[in-house]
Order: structure tokens, then sequence, then C-alpha cells
């Protein structure tokens, strides 16, 4: 792995000083992954003056990866296989579910999971490989399942623009989930394949209030201007779902008929939504952001997330870890399904092509007299 900036060696502590919290980032707190059998804590002599801006800077590394597509058999989600091309995200946004995922490469869910990130270099010539391979069945791909592939890193790496070279070529069908704007640079290639019957996006939004997304989500782009994407796609041919990820009880459910509005109005011809999910370490980080951020409405938000999975503040169980359960997951649902009528959505985009899958002529291959 080759490092492309450096980065204050107690970014890797458990606890941060008081005043030393960074701004625009969504974790509090940087404890070590659940793997690490040591805990560290950062400690302030005075030599360092510089430690409060070194302590927010992003940093990557290369990751070659021998296989890029990965596979699933969960039955709750509707898609067998997806490819990430980072590992960790820029957004910062509070309640990730993925943030717990760091710790496999020895890292913190906090702040390390928003800071330390790793991208996937020679992504394209992989997946290349991959659909060439003569064992491959064709069936659409989710992008951005895990971490988004249009975070503020992928303007200088490119590395989704790549892929989308590699699943154009092969009239390979996808799905990109993101609420980062810049899916705008690629509409040249989505455009087309969008008329082939190619690509869904979906765009997420949380809430329609600035200041709560810049609370929630510090480095992702303001809901007015996802909306704005949302249109941009549209006329450009490609369809489009708003999901409504994710509706965090006592904070943002209240929105839940106004972005299905916003999204009808700005193009969007399908939506989903998905009740927040707390994880792990994702549960006393979103916890620590709530009483920063809303302490007035914490234990009310914490005590409507366990009356949603049983008491727990989680449950990862099929078929209830997207949606809760109960008198109030029933209501949303309810409440989701008279919107639906309302803004005319859909609960689906139409189903994706496979049949124009075919792998291009290399360099001196011989074509076919028929």
């Amino acid at each position: 792995m080759a490092h492309d900036s450096t980065q204050h060696p107690d970014l890797l502590a458990d606890t941060l000083p008081l005043g030393l919290v960074p701004k625009a980032r969504g974790a509090q707190s940087n404890a070590s992954g659940r793997f690490e059998r040591l805990a560290r804590e950062t400690f302030i002599d005075g030599w360092d003056a510089e430690l409060e801006q070194t302590i927010a800077r992003t940093t990557t590394v290369d990751e070659r990866p021998r296989k890029i597509i990965t596979r699933n058999d969960s039955l709750d989600i509707p898609f067998d296989r997806s490819i990430n091309p980072y590992r960790g995200c820029e957004h910062g946004c509070s309640y990730c579910f993925a943030r717990p995922t760091h710790a496999y490469l020895g890292l913190s869910a906090g702040l390390d999971f928003e800071t330390r990130l790793t991208r996937k270099k020679g992504a394209a010539e992989v997946l290349a490989r991959e659909l060439s391979a003569a064992s491959y069945s064709v069936a659409p791909i989710a992008i951005g399942t895990n971490t988004d592939p249009y975070q503020p890193i992928e303007a200088r790496d490119r590395v989704m623009r790549g892929l989308l070279e590699v699943l154009s070529a092969h009239n390979h069908p996808l799905t990109i989930t993101t609420k980062g704007t810049l899916i705008e640079r690629d509409i040249d290639l989505l455009k087309p394949m969008a008329a082939k019957g190619l690509v869904q996006v979906g765009v997420s939004v949380t809430t329609l209030g600035s200041r709560l997304s810049r609370q929630l989500e510090p480095r992702a782009p303001v809901p007015a201007r996802r909306l704005k994407t949302m249109r941009l796609l549209t006329d450009a041919g490609i369809p489009v779902r708003v999901m409504i990820a994710p509706i965090i009880p006592a904070l943002t459910d209240h929105e839940l008929e106004a972005i299905m509005g916003a999204a009808a109005s700005h193009g969007a011809k399908a939506a989903g939504y998905i009740m927040l999910r707390l994880p792990l370490e994702v549960a006393p980080l979103f916890e620590d952001w709530l009483a920063t951020h809303v302490p007035d409405r914490a234990q009310r938000v914490m005590n409507r997330v366990r009356e949603l999975h049983g008491g727990k503040v989680y449950d990862s169980h099929w078929g209830k870890r997207m949606r809760g359960e109960g008198e109030w997951a029933e209501l949303m649902a309810q409440r989701f399904d008279i919107a639906l009528n309302r803004t005319g959505l859909m609960t689906k985009l139409p189903a994706l092509r496979q049949d124009l899958f075919a792998v291009p002529p290399k360099a001196g291959d011989q074509l076919s007299l028929f």
C-alpha cells in the first residue's frame, strides 16, 4: 500500500481531548476497532500547536484487489453482487451502517472511517478480467451499497469512472446508490447506458433541512443540491429512485412525505426507505452525536430505536433490520404507501436488461464472419 499524505499518529487514539473534535466530521471519537487488543488515548503536552488542524486531515492508501465483485445471499437485499470502489467514506455520515467494516483494516469506525480511506487501484482492469471469464453469468451489479462511490476523493481518483467505462463497454446492467453530486460528471456514460435499459440511480436523502444535513452528513452535498442532481439525471433519461435512508425516529421521520414529494417534483420515478441501523460500533458513535447536537431529543430517539428492535438498539435478522417491527414500524409503512399514491411514485423501477451483455473484442481477436 502507498500513502499519498501524512496524518498525525494520535488520530488512532480512542478519545480526543475536549475542544479537539474536528469540524466537518461526523464522528465525535475514534475508539479502536473491535478486533484490537490495545486502546489509545491522546495526551496534549503543549508542544504540538498544529494538532487541531492535523487531526482532521484525510489520507488515502492504495489497495490492489485480486477481485472486485462481492457476492451476497442476503434474503432482504435485491441484488447478489456489488462493487465498492473505496473503503471508508469522507462524507462522514454519523449514522453510517458501514462504519464497522473499518475494523477489518485494524482501524476505528469513528474518525478513521471518514479520514483514513482506501481506494481500489486498478479496479477497472480487475473488473474487465472478471467479466471476461467464461464462467461469468450476468446480473445487475450494485455500486455504492456500502460506501459512496461519489465521495469527494472520486473527483481526483476516478476509480468509479474507470468502472463505468468497463461496464459500458460490456453493456452490463448496474444500479448506483449515492448522495454525491459528482455523478453528474458521468452523465456522458450513463445516458447512453440508460437508453439501452442498463442503469438506474438511487439518490439518498435523509432530510430536507440543510442545517441538520450538515450535522448528520458533514461532507455530503446539501439536500437541495441532491434534488437538482435528480433533475439533471432524469432530464438525461436516467431512471432515478429516491432513497429515504435512514429514517431517524423522532428526528427525521416527520419528513417522509415531504421528501417523497420533493423527489417526485424533481423527476424521481420510484422511492424506498430504510430505518436507522445501528450495528456494532455505530450505536455508541450515534449516541455521542445525539448528545452533542440534539441532547433534548437523544433519549426519545434511542427509546424509539429500541422499540423498533424488540428492546435492543439493533436487530440484524433478515426482514427486520431494514424496517424494524412493531406498531411504529407499521405506521411508517402505512404512511409510505399513502405517500406513494399521492406522489405517483413506484416502489421499483423497471427491470434492467441483461441480454445485451457481451465481452468486447480485444485487439488481435479474430472477428466472426457471421
